[in-house]
């Protein structure tokens, strides 16, 4: 049996509304009740919820800042180097000034480097903040809120990410989708957990997300969720592409009263513990058949 501790676990889905982040902290809540060690990091950083069921006390609060340049419209010739290298078009040239556009730059520097009379240098812009503590069971939490209007999500999340801790099993909820803050959220992951619904539309979006896992060579396994029989098309793309099923959670009244209670499932609906238990156990599954070791972490 492969030990999860030191783990990055990456909760995603295609499409939003499947039921990522309620299977995501019952998912910690389960694994800290068995007694691992256990963080929940939660990257979707736009509508950031896990904290309504983890119910941390948030023990520090702190800004995220990049990097954005700063022109001397003084020392500034013009020349158009600078707008001509940023491959962001986050600069734009005009006679006699420089425009900066904070919201699509991307803090990379080149655009200081490559100023021959050294008009650009580098300030900072908050994009958000981290929220960091602990919830219930004891779990580790962390998570950021980007900024209203803030385009810039991936920054955010690499901060995010940077909070953590070992020797915890790292549960991190990523945005739905397969966007660029998706794949900086599934980077460095040791396995994704893609939570879809039987329906045409989750189908479709899961197949995208799949997709991006396996270019990222991340193991990969699905949880079903609001199941409601045997959905043939969900089932004939998985078994093809070789794709296990962790856990199948039925269509439940009770589990989506309890969940806009902010209550969580496991706790007020225990006859689900069951569920969860086989989750962690084809975990282990799926680790062992790609030949993962006990404790790995990655960057």
């Amino acid at each position: 049996m492969i030990d999860l501790t030191g783990m990055n676990i990456t909760m995603a889905s295609g499409k939003g509304g499947t039921g990522k982040t309620t299977v995501a902290v019952n998912f910690a809540w389960f694994l800290a009740n068995a007694g691992y060690p256990v963080q929940y990091l939660d990257c979707d950083v736009e509508e950031p919820n896990g904290h309504i069921f983890l119910k941390p006390s948030i023990q520090a609060s702190f800004a995220t800042e990049v990097m954005v340049p700063v022109v001397d419209q003084e020392k500034c010739t013009s020349c158009g180097e600078c707008g001509v290298k940023c491959q962001f078009h986050a600069i734009v040239n005009l006679p006699g000034d420089t425009l900066i556009f904070p919201g699509l730059c991307h803090g990379c520097g080149l655009c200081s480097a490559v100023c021959p009379v050294g008009a650009i240098t580098e300030g900072t812009r908050e994009i958000g903040i981290i929220e960091k503590g602990k919830g219930v069971k004891e779990i580790e939490f962390a998570h950021g809120i980007l900024n209203v209007g803030e385009a810039m999500a991936v920054p955010l999340i690499k901060k995010v990410k940077d909070e953590r801790k070992d020797p915890n099993i790292h549960i991190i909820d990523a945005p739905p989708g397969t966007s660029c803050p998706v794949v900086a959220t599934l980077n460095g992951s040791d396995a994704v957990i893609m939570v879809t619904e039987p329906t045409p539309f989750g189908l479709h979006d899961l197949t995208i997300a799949i997709d991006v896992a396996k270019l990222l060579n991340i193991p990969t396994g699905v949880v079903v969720n609001r199941d409601q029989g045997s959905y043939p098309p969900l089932d004939n793309y998985l078994k093809a592409n070789n794709i296990p099923v962790l856990a199948v959670i039925p269509e439940d009244a009770d589990i989506a009263r309890h969940y806009s209670q902010g209550d969580m499932i496991l706790e007020s609906l225990p006859h689900y513990v069951d569920t969860y238990r086989s989750l962690v156990t084809n975990l282990e599954k799926l680790l062992n058949t790609h030949g993962m070791r006990a404790g790995r972490t990655q960057s």
